[in-house]
C-alpha cells in the first residue's frame, strides 16, 4: 500500500524527540504538507502540550476534546487575534463576524436560526436530490472515460448543495468556489501577501452578491423550512433577528464550511480507497459500510486539521500552568490518530466501531452541517464505486499547500481499465 511506502521523518532528521522540540508551524518542512502524521505521532509521544511561537499545540485527543467542551475558559472569539493578522480589512470583518469564531451570544442566536433548517427531516429530504446531483456528474464523467475527482466530482457536489440551500440561481454559481478556497486560505497560519489579497477581494466580490441575493429574496421569500436564507432573514432567537452584517457573513460562513469539509471528505475518501486496495474492494462488496467509511475518511484525513481557542482563566494541563490569554491550537489531524483512543490508529479500517473522531469538533462549536456533510459523502462513495469500481490513477495527485485545510487540488483517474 502507498502508506506502507512513505518515507520516515526520521530520514531527514535524527530523531522524534527533536522533531518534537523543534516544531512550529511558522516553519514547516516542504515534505510536512504530504504526510504531517509522523510529526504529529512525535509531538504526542514527547511533548503534547507544545510551546511554539503561536502559543501551545495540542496533539492528545483527551486534551482537545476537553478544550472543545469547555466553552467557558476556551474562547472561540477571534476579534484580537485576527485584528493583528488582517488589520482593519473585509477579512478581519468576515472572520470577527461569522458564526465559527463567535462565543454565545451571536453564536447562539446564529447557531439555533440555521441548525432549524437543517433537522433530521430536512436533510433526509435532501437525499433525493444529492442522488440526482452524483449521478449527473457520473453520466458526465462517464462520457469523458477520464477524470479529475477533484473538479470534476468532489468540488462539484458541496457547491450545487449549498447553492440549493441558500437559493443561489445555477447560472450564477460558478465563482462560489474561487471565492471560498481565497477565503479560507486566509486562514492559514502563515500569510503571503498574494493571499491576504485574495481573500479580501473574495470577500468584498462575495458581499456585493449577496447584497442582492438578499435583496431579492426579501422581495420574494422561499420557504423557510428548506432555504436557509429565508430562514436567516426571517429567524428570530432570543427576540433579535440578525443584523444586516450578521446576515451576510453568516452566509459566506455557510458557504464555506459546507464546500470545503465536504469536498476534502469526498476526494480523500476516494484517494484513500487507491492506497488501500483490501478497503475499496470490502466497500464494494459491502456497500452498507459507507456510513461507517464516511466516518473512518473523515478520522484518517481530517477535512480540518486545526482548530483554535484562546483562555479566558488561568488553565492546567499537561501538568503546567498557563495564563489568561494562552492561545491554543488543537491539531485535530493529531488527536484523530491518538492510539489512546482509536487503537491500530494508523490502519484505516472502513468498518471501524466506534469511532468518536473530532473532525466536526466538539461542544457548542460542533458542526451545524455535519449531516449534510455525511450525506454528501455516503452518497459520492457508494455511487461512484457502483458505476467505476476499477477507477485508477491517471497522473500524480496534487495536494492543496495547506496546513489547517487537509485535501487536493486535482486527483486525475482512469474510470474504467
Amino acid at each position: 500500500m502507498a502508506e506502507a511506502a512513505r518515507e520516515p521523518w526520521s530520514a531527514a532528521y535524527p530523531g522524534e524527540a527533536d522533531v518534537a522540540r523543534d516544531f512550529d508551524l511558522a516553519r514547516l518542512p516542504a515534505d510536512f504538507y504530504r504526510d504531517p502524521y509522523p510529526v504529529y505521532a512525535a509531538l504526542r509521544r514527547h511533548d503534547p502540550v507544545h510551546r511554539f511561537s503561536g502559543g501551545l499545540f495540542l496533539t492528545r485527543y483527551a486534551d482537545i476534546e476537553r478544550v472543545y467542551k469547555d466553552a467557558k475558559t476556551f474562547s472561540s472569539d477571534k476579534t484580537l487575534e485576527f485584528g493583528a493578522k488582517y488589520g482593519p480589512s473585509p477579512l478581519y470583518q468576515h472572520h470577527t463576524t461569522s458564526l465559527v469564531f463567535n462565543d454565545p451570544p451571536l453564536h447562539t442566536r446564529v447557531r439555533r436560526i440555521i441548525a432549524g433548517a437543517l433537522t433530521p427531516r430536512a436533510i433526509a429530504s435532501m437525499e433525493a436530490g444529492v442522488v440526482e446531483l452524483v449521478d449527473r456528474l457520473l453520466d458526465d464523467a462517464e462520457a469523458g472515460g477520464s477524470a479529475d475527482l477533484i473538479a470534476d466530482f468532489a468540488a462539484a457536489i458541496p457547491v450545487e448543495v449549498i447553492g440549493n440551500l441558500l437559493g443561489v440561481p445555477r447560472a450564477e454559481r460558478d465563482p462560489l468556489r474561487d471565492w471560498s478556497l481565497a477565503i479560507l486560505g486566509a486562514l492559514e497560519p502563515v500569510l503571503t501577501l498574494e493571499q491576504m489579497a485574495a481573500g479580501n477581494q473574495a470577500v468584498t466580490e462575495f458581499l456585493a452578491y449577496l447584497e442582492g441575493l438578499v435583496a431579492e429574496r426579501r422581495r420574494n421569500p422561499g420557504d423557510p423550512d428548506k432555504d436557509i436564507l429565508t430562514r436567516l432573514i426571517q429567524g428570530e432567537a432570543d427576540g433579535e433577528r440578525l443584523t444586516a452584517a450578521e446576515l451576510l457573513q453568516n452566509c459566506i460562513f455557510i458557504l464555506n464550511a459546507g464546500h470545503e469539509t465536504t469536498t476534502n471528505l469526498i476526494g480523500n475518501g476516494l484517494q484513500l480507497l487507491i492506497e488501500w486496495p483490501e478497503a475499496r474492494a470490502r466497500l464494494i462488496r459491502e456497500p452498507d459500510l459507507a456510513r461507517t467509511a464516511v466516518e473512518e475518511i473523515l478520522r484518517y484525513e481530517s477535512s480540518n486539521q486545526l482548530g483554535n481557542r484562546i483562555a479566558t482563566a488561568e488553565f492546567e494541563m499537561g501538568g503546567e500552568t498557563f495564563p489568561a490569554g494562552t492561545r491554543l491550537t488543537l491539531c485535530i489531524g493529531a488527536g484523530n490518530r491518538d492510539p489512546d483512543q482509536f487503537p491500530d490508529p494508523d490502519r484505516f479500517d472502513i468498518a471501524r466501531a466506534p469511532n468518536r473522531h473530532l473532525a466536526f469538533a466538539s461542544g457548542i462549536h460542533q458542526c451545524v452541517g455535519m449531516n449534510v456533510a455525511r450525506l454528501e459523502g455516503r452518497v459520492a462513495l457508494g455511487r461512484f464505486l457502483a458505476r467505476f469500481p476499477d477507477y485508477a490513477p491517471a497522473g500524480a495527485p496534487i495536494r492543496s499547500h495547506r496546513v489547517r485545510f487537509r485535501g487536493f487540488m486535482s486527483i486525475p483517474v482512469q474510470l474504467s481499465p
